[in-house]
């Protein structure tokens, strides 16, 4: 693997990188969330709210690579 020395690389590769993390993060937070609202009987509004949190989550994340993506072509 050659050394990042280019600045704009570093910046693209941090992107990349918390892009990777919030989806991660958001992936294990939807599941467990909804699986501690069914375990706990929470009404389901808070499920959708859950998903449309996720989804909000998901759809930063694929902008960023998406615009990592860009950048680098």
């Amino acid at each position: 693997m050659k050394p990042e020395t280019d600045p704009q690389e570093k910046a693209m590769a941090a992107q990349a990188r918390l892009a990777a993390i919030v989806i991660a993060v958001t992936m294990v937070l939807w599941v467990g969330l909804s699986w501690i609202g069914g375990k706990l009987g929470w009404d389901p509004r808070y499920a959708f709210l859950f998903d449309f949190a996720a989804l909000a989550a998901f759809f930063w994340a694929l902008v960023v690579v998406w615009r990592v993506w860009r950048k680098r072509q």
